[in-house]
């Protein structure tokens, strides 16, 4: 993982998946989501210095009751 700031976008991360960098705006925070435009992975910021993304855990998948 990478971590790169730039003046008018913003942090930037990697996603996992693909290693897409991703524009995460001026003050990322631990539990943001986002969609990685390349492929779509639905991920998290986990970790800010460095930036760090993961796969976002869908909670309700593992809940039978929200079938």
């Amino acid at each position: 993982m990478y971590q790169e700031k730039h003046r008018t976008m913003g942090a930037v991360a990697q996603c996992p998946a693909c290693e897409a960098r991703i524009v995460l705006g001026r003050k990322p925070r631990i539990g943001q989501g986002v969609i990685c435009a390349t492929c779509k992975e639905r991920l998290e910021v986990v970790w800010l210095n460095p930036i760090e993304l993961d796969w976002l855990v869908d909670d309700d998948y593992d809940d039978p009751d929200s079938w």
